[in-house]
């Protein structure tokens, strides 16, 4: 059974804005939805718990109907909203992390190790007690994701999860996503291809369509990315004219670079 599984999707906000997309997300994977604004990520995601119900179409997560069934598919599926502000309203850090595990009925000490837990998952289990109106915007965003995190779905959803951020914000975000790889089905929807190299595939959207799916050396192609109104990143550029793909991180940066760097040595050795 498939995590996600969307059949000729339509929706309408009075003009359309989702065109008939087609769509499915493998258990485990990091998925990567890639879009200029207005393409119809953020009105998809919100097809994922049932807060919004299609004109036309079927949307299926792990084998339920988010409209049927939605307190059921709402337990599995968590999601990460850009702006942290609108996901914290309580007083504290800790008050923030345990509102949802505390609706769910756990108590006492069972209630603090899951907000320890998801408070730790995102390197901010020393914040507990502070108040969530003293944080910064990176500092908030960590605590909205731990909030999540302690309801232990099995979906994790971001939309525009690097936005507003700074290098260290991004990074901190970055990491925690990489830790949730293999664990999770995490969805990411961002219009900034670069961070989405990390993807195992990709789903470039314009329009309210799915235009292309694939890993990250077929989809973050310049030209491809250009066409549909989105920056291309320096090393992505770099990478494809020196015919090496898309590297998911530095490191694989690093590796397929000393690869070439090696195959020419080897060359001119001959």
């Amino acid at each position: 059974m498939r995590a996600v599984e969307i059949r000729e999707l339509h929706f309408s906000y009075g003009s359309e804005v989702l065109k008939g997309v087609n769509l499915e997300v493998e258990r485990g994977e990091v998925f990567g939805l890639l879009g200029p604004n207005g393409a119809g990520k953020s009105t998809l995601i919100l097809h994922l718990n049932g807060i919004l119900k299609p004109r036309k179409g079927t949307v299926q997560v792990f084998g339920l109907n988010p409209v049927k069934k939605p307190r059921e598919v709402r337990k599995l599926v968590g999601i990460v909203f850009q702006d942290p502000n609108d996901q914290l309203f309580s007083p504290t850090v800790f008050e923030d992390v345990a509102f949802g595990p505390y609706n769910l009925g756990l108590r006492g000490e069972e209630l603090e190790e899951r907000v320890v837990g998801a408070l730790r998952a995102v390197g901010m289990e020393n914040y507990a007690k502070r108040e969530v109106r003293e944080l910064s915007f990176g500092e908030k965003k960590r605590v909205a994701i731990a909030t999540v995190l302690a309801m232990e779905p099995e979906l994790l959803v971001f939309d525009e999860p690097f936005a507003n951020l700074d290098f260290r914000g991004k990074a901190m975000v970055r990491k925690i996503i990489e830790s949730l790889r293999g664990e999770k089905t995490v969805i990411l929807a961002s219009h900034e291809a670069e961070y989405l190299a990390l993807c195992d595939r990709i789903a470039l959207m314009d329009g309210g369509r799915v235009i292309k799916v694939g890993p990250p050396e077929e989809v973050l192609e310049p030209g491809l990315l250009r066409e549909h109104n989105l920056d291309v990143p320096p090393m992505v550029e770099l990478f494809h004219a020196l015919g090496l793909g898309v590297p998911r991180n530095l490191e694989e940066a690093k590796a397929l670079i000393d690869k070439l760097l090696s195959a020419q040595t080897n060359s001119l050795r001959r």
